[in-house]
């Protein structure tokens, strides 16, 4: 994203969010995942594309353009101290439970301490920016669907019953050496997204 761009936009709202990008391997995997379960043909399941699947550590709703450098100097402030580590995919699952699931996804575990520490920090240094934090705890997890609110009980019990054969074994890992400031822009072709800055752990 050609940064001098937006800067001729002035004060215009964008949406963004601050993650982690996910390695090519497992973005291989969840496409090969995701083919296997479309296969079911439920329209009522609407699948997030896998190139705009990330670890989202924040959601920041619309921005000014105008701040993006000041969010991304407070992204490097949470930062720093914190050298990279390495999480891992685990296990595949729904919100809030399988009698009646709305959001399908990939649980990520190993080093989560380091991961809920660093996604707190990032919590703490965007309150003062008027960005408030989650009242839910973090839960760190990929989300590959959402199921339309117009789905019935009977469809929500179906999906149940497809993830509950669905098979993910190998773990994946993901090397966390640096967050990203994400836009996402909402076409009629689907969601689109941009890096709009990174910020690199130290090492």
């Amino acid at each position: 994203m050609d940064l001098n761009i937006l800067g001729s936009m002035g004060n215009q709202q964008i949406r963004a969010f601050i993650a982690i990008e996910l390695p090519d391997e497992l973005k291989l995997a969840l496409i090969q995942l995701q083919t296997e379960l479309q296969s079911a043909r439920q329209s009522f399941v609407k699948w997030v594309v896998p190139e705009g699947i990330h670890l989202t550590l924040k959601f920041l709703g619309n921005i000014a353009v105008d701040n993006i450098n000041e969010i991304i100097e407070a992204i490097n402030r949470a930062s720093k101290g914190i050298s990279p580590f390495q999480v891992e995919t685990t296990d595949l699952g729904v919100f809030p439970n399988s009698r009646n699931p709305r959001v399908f996804w990939l649980g990520i575990g190993g080093n989560l301490d380091s991961l809920i520490n660093l996604q707190k920090r990032i919590d703490d240094v965007m309150k003062p920016m008027g960005f408030v934090p989650e009242k839910r705890a973090f839960t760190p997890h990929l989300t590959l669907a959402r199921i339309r609110e117009s789905a019935s009980l009977q469809n929500r019990r179906e999906f149940s019953n497809l993830i509950d054969r669905a098979h993910f074994d190998i773990k994946y890992k993901i090397g966390i050496n640096s967050i990203s400031l994400m836009r996402s822009q909402l076409l009629p072709g689907g969601a689109v997204y941009t890096c709009l800055g990174e910020v690199k752990l130290a090492i």
